[in-house]
């Protein structure tokens, strides 16, 4: 197979010997194994190595210096912001916030964390990554509006990859809703390579939307690692549709006792956009729980996976998680990849694991058509009472009412 990527460490600017010395090491490794592709376990439905190197001619990375550009700022509620622009900070906002109880800051890859993970893309994020950034939530600070992170890039992009880690930290007793969103309308091919390690201490509570505004020709992955006190509660929703290619790889550690977490995934693919949710829940400790809904509808020729594996150590007891994907297909052209596991060291747990596929309900689209309703809007009305599902348990509220929109808005086409 032909050499499609061109990486440098000379391109990135600031570097001392040791950080120079220890990115070549890894981007040694990274030459050494490629781009991950089907005969790696983890990437057995998403040959992301065959993907590339049909799409892009040569990767290269570039230093692009940011330079503001006129975001588009979401009116429907009040919002605290990050914007990133190729995953370097620009701007930021916490005017309905205490200054002093949200510290945020460019990420410090002098005191990076090290995560044990052979993952070739780790390993490239390791070598190339700039930008980025660290966000701590103080004490008993519970935010009063939410958070979005604007992720904009560039138009020079064609060819190029983006590398960039973040961190979350949020502190005993402390709050936040969080919205990471892509509004990216390009038709240059790009690559984005995200790591993200999320801390969360006891009595802790985070909403980790990610969403999606647009279609583009960008290729995403996404590694987040998430680590759970005692009490802490991490609710994750992903809505996603538009992208070329999306890999959201998320590992939940619940290491203390009565931390909880759920997954709720709501996927709209059309044409052959190529989307896969993996997740990986390790319930390291007693009295621990959680729930996992991920539900795609798949058109034309698309392709969606879920990989999902839950995880029990043995002294777990007293666990309670949930596991279950469905997939609507609406054309025979289409693709759902289904590969649920669970893995039990532990005696006193319930743990269960589903996954189904099939066609839309025909029976319901004539019942629609036989009250006046048009055979299209009669498909989105059924796509959309599918997918809603997954914000059910979101307060009430204009973030909820934000969400139901854009969720609708991807399912009509718009």
């Amino acid at each position: 197979m032909k050499q499609y990527y061109d990486f440098k460490i000379e391109k990135i600017k600031g570097l001392s010997p040791e950080e120079i010395h220890l990115r070549k090491k890894n981007l040694e490794l990274f030459y050494q194994i490629g781009f991950p592709n089907k005969n790696d376990e983890d990437w057995k439905f998403s040959d992301l190595n065959s993907i590339l190197s049909k799409n892009f001619n040569n990767i290269a990375n570039n230093n692009f210096l940011p330079k503001e550009k006129n975001i588009k700022i979401i009116e429907e509620f009040e919002h605290n912001y990050i914007s990133l622009f190729d995953g370097k900070i620009v701007s930021k906002d916490f005017s309905y916030e205490e200054k002093n109880k949200v510290l945020i800051d460019n990420f410090n890859y002098k005191d990076e964390p090290i995560f044990d993970n052979k993952n070739s893309l780790f390993i490239l994020n390791n070598a190339l990554s700039t930008g980025g950034f660290s966000l701590e939530i103080s004490k008993n600070y519970k935010l009063k509006k939410p958070l979005i992170i604007y992720n904009n890039f560039s138009t020079l992009l064609k060819e190029t990859i983006v590398n960039y880690k973040n961190l979350i930290i949020l502190n005993e007793n402390s709050e936040l809703n969080l919205i990471n969103y892509i509004n990216n309308s390009s038709r240059e091919n790009f690559m984005v390579n995200t790591v993200e390690n999320i801390k969360m201490k006891k009595n802790s509570s985070l909403n980790n939307i990610l969403i999606n505004n647009s279609k583009c020709n960008g290729y995403f992955y996404k590694y987040i690692k998430c680590d759970l006190e005692k009490n802490s509660s991490l609710e994750n929703y992903l809505i996603s549709s538009g992208l070329k290619f999306n890999k959201l790889d998320i590992e939940i550690n619940l290491n203390e006792e009565y931390s909880k977490s759920s997954v709720f995934s709501a996927l709209n693919l059309m044409n052959n956009e190529h989307q896969e949710i993996k997740t990986r829940i390790n319930h390291n400790a007693p009295h621990c729980h959680s729930y996992q809904k991920v539900k795609n509808v798949l058109n034309n020729e698309s392709k969606g996976i879920y990989q999902g594996k839950i995880f029990v150590k043995n002294i777990a007891q007293k666990t309670d998680a949930y596991q279950l994907s469905r997939a609507l297909l609406l054309k025979d052209t289409a693709e759902f990849d289904a590969k649920p596991e669970l893995e039990i060291y532990a005696d006193d747990v319930k743990c269960s694991h589903g996954s189904t596929s099939g066609s839309i309900d025909l029976n319901s689209v004539h019942y629609l058509k036989s009250r006046g309703i048009p055979e299209n809007e009669a498909y989105q009305m059924l796509v959309n009472g599918f997918l809603s599902e997954i914000l059910e348990k979101l307060p009430k509220g204009k973030l909820k009412n934000f969400l139901i929109e854009k969720l609708e808005s991807q399912i009509n086409g718009h």
